[in-house]
């Protein structure tokens, strides 16, 4: 039985993903229902101002889109505390990360949003890596995910110049996480709504930050950000709310 009136990302089939969305209190999907109403218009905003590279405009959007999708994991109930605790300040740091590359120009800034997002990427491995059941699906993901880094790295490489040690650094932590989050996708014994919407989540997290290494050493174009921004936040929104899940 698929739950009607939902968000998008929660009308799933109960049986089919064996999880019981009634855990969460009829409050607590109010509040969902409405951060992700919110997180709607400022999704749009922000990428209006993106265009128009306003540094006034994303400083009245970046931030409080961020936050909500800190809220999405504070709202919800939260049985697992090992899982929920590392993503929760993996979320916070991120935010952090968002603030910093609204300044996007100053180096000094970039390399403090690149910090904030790589220890990011260490709490949700630490988050992903205390639920693993390694499978063979996960293993194959995983192997893609490191042939995929090294693509990506090649790619990038002639174009780093001293900003190499941290690109590398940054691209091997991500790259992890995104095995720790295809290794959790095979226990089985998690709810698979849950695991789902870490690993999705992962990957699409991932996909984004390409999209902010191709603007930053590749080519700066609005195209970057109107694909990137919108994988970024759906990517977070899905690893808080599984959260609840997981």
């Amino acid at each position: 039985m698929c739950y009607r009136g939902q968000p998008l990302i929660l009308q799933v089939c109960k049986d089919r993903f064996n999880t019981d969305f009634d855990n969460a209190s009829p409050g607590v999907w109010m509040l969902n229902i409405a951060i992700l109403t919110l997180a709607l218009p400022l999704l749009a905003a922000l990428l209006f101002y993106a265009k128009k590279e306003s540094t006034r405009g994303l400083l009245l959007t970046k931030p409080f889109l961020s936050a909500l999708f800190v809220m999405t994991a504070l709202v919800g109930p939260h049985a697992n505390p090992k899982y929920f605790i590392p993503v929760l300040a993996g979320l916070l740091f991120c935010m952090a990360g968002d603030v910093f590359l609204i300044f996007f120009s100053s180096k000094k800034l970039f390399v403090a949003g690149l910090v904030s997002f790589l220890t990011g990427h260490v709490l949700y491995s630490i988050a992903f890596f205390t639920m693993t059941s390694p499978g063979i699906l996960a293993l194959i993901v995983a192997a893609l995910c490191l042939v995929m880094s090294g693509s990506v790295f090649a790619w990038l490489k002639p174009h780093l110049g001293a900003m190499l040690v941290p690109v590398v650094a940054y691209i091997s932590v991500i790259t992890v996480m995104v095995v720790g989050a295809a290794l959790l996708m095979g226990n089985e014994q998690l709810s698979f709504a849950g695991r789902t919407l870490a690993f999705s989540g992962a990957i699409l997290f991932y996909v984004s930050d390409i999209f902010v290494a191709r603007h930053r050493f590749i080519k700066k174009e609005y195209m970057n950000r109107l694909a990137g921004l919108p994988l970024y936040y759906a990517g977070q929104f899905m690893i808080a709310y599984s959260t609840v899940l997981l």
